[in-house]
């Protein structure tokens, strides 16, 4: 299966994103896929207003200390877009975003392939290639 093969094909699947998030969920950690879907939100905002309102909302939810769903990234990375949050630019959680990309493919991705979710989806998956092409069954 396709989706094996990296966590870009995972997140590029409607079917594959919702099981993987919630295989994160359960191991309490979907804070992290939540981020990276709203950075990726966040870097196709046109308008410089609404840049500044989502940026706000995504430190907001995620990087300031005692965010709800607080990412773990480094000091420095965290420092870095505090100092800069007043003036956001599409680019201003890419470091950020980079880091927790990383977290994922290398820690959560390798486990989730293992997981009952995964199985799921794959038998689910199968299930439905081959009623297109045994529609009866």
């Amino acid at each position: 299966m396709a989706w094996s093969e990296s966590v870009d094909t995972i997140l590029a699947n409607k079917d594959g994103l919702a099981a993987f998030r919630t295989f994160l969920k359960s191991e309490f950690s979907e804070e992290n896929v939540e981020f990276w879907l709203a950075c990726e939100d966040f870097k196709k905002t046109k308008s410089s207003a609404k840049i500044a309102s989502k940026a706000q909302k995504i430190y907001s939810d995620f990087i300031q200390a005692d965010a709800p769903k607080e990412i773990n990234i480094d000091f420095q990375t965290k420092n870095h877009i505090s100092q800069n949050i007043s003036e956001p630019t599409l680019s201003c959680f890419d470091d950020a975003q980079r880091l927790v990309y990383s977290l994922m493919a290398k820690d959560s991705f390798p486990r989730f392939l293992r997981s009952e979710v995964y199985k799921e989806l794959v038998k689910k998956q199968q299930n439905g290639n081959q009623k297109r092409w045994f529609p009866f069954l």
